[in-house]
């Protein structure tokens, strides 16, 4: 399967690769990134490295997709978003996601989930997107909402980062829900 190449008005969403490190370092490295992304801070580019090639690994296993979030004035990748836990046999997955705070509030990751959730359920014919969401991460927990989420429940101790149990949010979108609200 060739990698999707997804686009918006304002953004393009493409595979990552070695040329991004620098930038998904950057990103990973910030503790207001990374505090509600369920991981530990990156400190060196290996650990950057290290993530894109799980994502490639997982497009090719077909276990998920993850993209870079390109500007396209810019050409700058400002995060990434993607579906992990793909069950293709299931028609189900999850979606994850994190943007640079730079980029925060301006329509940017609305932008690039509507434009995943039209593929996972156009082009994948998934039925289900779930989300894990941190209860304190209230931006996210307002923006799945908005997009149509439905809160499942409370996931207690389902994520450990930095050595502590976390509990967490499940939502999820379904295909008929999704048809539904266009």
């Amino acid at each position: 399967m060739k990698f999707p190449i997804l686009e918006t008005e304002r953004l393009k969403l493409i595979e990552l690769t070695h040329h991004h490190v620098d930038c998904v370092l950057e990103i990973f490295s910030m503790e207001e990134v990374i505090k509600f992304y369920g991981t530990d801070r990156f400190t060196i580019p290996a650990e950057a490295a290290s993530l894109i090639e799980l994502f490639r690994k997982n497009f090719v296993e077909k276990r998920g997709i993850r993209w870079g979030i390109k500007l396209k004035e810019s050409q700058r990748i400002i995060g990434t978003l993607g579906l992990n836990g793909l069950q293709l046999k299931n028609k189900r997955a999850e979606i994850g996601y994190e943007l640079h705070p730079a980029y925060w509030r301006k329509g940017y990751t609305s932008e690039a989930i509507t434009s995943v959730l039209k593929y996972s359920f156009e082009q994948l014919d998934l039925f289900r997107i779930g989300a894990i969401v941190f209860p304190e991460n209230e931006p996210s927990l307002t923006l799945l909402r908005k997009l149509g989420f439905n809160n499942e429940g409370l996931l207690r101790s389902y994520i450990f980062q930095n050595g502590e149990p976390q509990d967490t949010y499940i939502l999820s979108l379904l295909k008929t829900e999704w048809k539904k609200a266009r």
